[in-house]
């Protein structure tokens, strides 16, 4: 009796997809709050809307059991928005990790078309750069939060402009939160993510014994569309000497390669994928991973109220000619999904990615990105901290400062950040606990509300279908 009466209360999560596969009997399941994954047989799925049930066989009863362990099936509708709203809390509150983004510099030795850096010839001039004076202070920081979180592992990231025209602080940084970490015991992994013309062997092998565990270089195509979207400041290109640079180093650490595409560069990117595939360093790519450059225009009418679609700003909050969307992320191959769009251009290119045997992404983003983390932080060159990469640089949005001052202006900005939800304006989208309501840079730069939810969901129910037919396969075990 009691059994039946649990049975005749659930109904299922509103985080569940489905996807019927092509050419079978079967249906990919996906609970996006759980994350589990499973390959039924269509009357399986079929269960997931029964209206009760009093009358069950024995295999159907196993079937809602495999169901109801994995997610698929909940108490009743609150108790799935409870668990979302749990999960998003330990999330923010997680002590598993402190993650630092580091800009040591915003200067840049590229002069990308559709980047603001490239489009000022003054900037290198007045753009700043961490001293090591500011690095051992902010190595400082780093220790005390080490002490207050005790937390599982450490990560930092360097970033930029391009972090490696400032190795000393790179290094400097590396050295003194190793000494910090070591002494604690707590495990260190650094990434770097970097235009790649600057990395040598020697910079990898300084940074391996401090836990690099990988570098992410962006190529914008094949050779001669490469060069022509990335060159140096004085007109040379660049594809030539950052593949041998990641021949060089592709043995020494873990190599993601990122892209930028346009509607006059993206046919070149299957040319880019073949020559990636006959490299001699193929197989040590980590992943590879292409992204459209937003323009500067007009932003569409959005499809639902309230809902934007992603446009980057600069240092001054202003919406930029362009961004380079491959900056996000770690260099071991991770990238912020939540923080980009896709397209159609996009899916094609992450197919044939695929294709030729490379490790390209799945589509579908895979949890709420730092912004959302308490225990994550960016800090520009000069101290200032900030919510995410996507404000560094414009002093407006800094969240605080690592020598502790208190600023009515900062602490505004702290409590705004610490009191994100953006999702609670999107309904009951499946996808709320891994989009967790999109770009918020993308939010303050349309409407100066970071708390207003940037909306992709067509482009991830695409990807979905994707990873569905990819992960079911062939040899995949259905449940019956």
């Amino acid at each position: 009796m009691g059994a039946s009466t649990k049975l005749l209360a659930m109904q299922p999560s509103i985080f569940n997809i489905r996807v019927p596969l092509r050419d079978r009997d079967d249906v990919f399941l996906l609970n996006t709050l759980t994350d589990a994954q499973l390959i039924v047989s269509s009357d399986v799925a079929d269960l997931l809307d029964r209206p009760s049930f009093d009358s069950l066989t024995d295999s159907e009863r196993d079937a809602v059991d495999v169901l109801k362990e994995n997610g698929f099936f909940v108490s009743d509708y609150a108790a799935d928005r409870r668990a979302l709203e749990d999960y998003f809390h330990n999330v923010k509150h997680s002590t598993e990790e402190l993650h630092i983004t580091v800009l040591t510099t915003l200067q840049c030795n590229f002069a990308c078309g559709y980047c603001y850096q490239g489009d000022r010839e003054d900037f290198n001039q007045f753009a700043e750069k961490m001293t090591l004076e500011t690095a051992a202070r902010v190595a400082a920081w780093i220790e005390t939060e080490l002490d207050r979180l005790r937390p599982a592992k450490f990560a930092m990231t360097f970033f930029g402009g391009e972090p490696l025209l400032n190795l000393p602080a790179v290094y400097d940084l590396a050295d003194r939160t190793w000494a910090a970490t070591q002494a604690r015991g707590i495990p260190q992994s650094l990434s770097v993510i970097t235009n790649g013309l600057l990395l040598t062997s020697d910079v990898v092998d300084r940074l391996v014994p401090r836990g690099l565990r990988g570098v992410k270089i962006t190529l914008d195509g094949d050779r001669a569309t490469h060069d022509r979207m990335r060159p140096l400041r004085g007109g040379q290109g660049t594809f030539d000497r950052i593949i041998e640079n990641i021949r060089k180093v592709a043995d020494r650490t873990r190599i993601s390669i990122g892209g930028n595409f346009d509607e006059s560069s993206a046919d070149s990117f299957p040319a880019l994928l073949d020559f990636l595939k006959d490299q001699d360093f193929a197989d040590k790519l980590v992943k590879v991973n292409f992204k459209p450059i937003v323009r500067d225009q007009p932003a569409p009418a959005p499809t639902l109220k309230g809902m934007l679609p992603l446009i980057p700003v600069n240092d001054h909050g202003k919406p930029l000619g362009g961004s380079c969307m491959t900056s996000v992320g770690g260099g071991g191959g991770s990238t912020c999904d939540s923080c980009s769009f896709l397209d159609e251009k996009m899916a094609f290119l992450r197919e044939e990615t695929r294709r030729r045997g490379l490790p390209g992404p799945s589509g579908v983003p895979g949890g709420p990105c730092h912004v959302h983390h308490a225990n994550a932080h960016t800090i520009g060159p000069d101290g200032s901290m900030y919510g995410c990469p996507g404000f560094t640089g414009e002093k407006a949005m800094s969240t605080g400062h690592i020598d502790g001052r208190l600023e009515s202006w900062r602490e505004r900005n702290r409590n705004r950040f610490d009191t994100l939800d953006p999702w609670k304006a999107c309904g009951d989208c499946a996808f709320l606990p891994t989009c967790a309501g999109g770009c918020l840079t993308a939010s303050f730069a349309q409407l100066g509300d970071v708390n207003t939810p940037t909306c992709h969901k067509p482009t991830f129910e695409s990807a979905v279908i994707a990873l569905a037919h990819r992960v079911a396969g062939p040899t995949q075990e259905t449940v019956q």
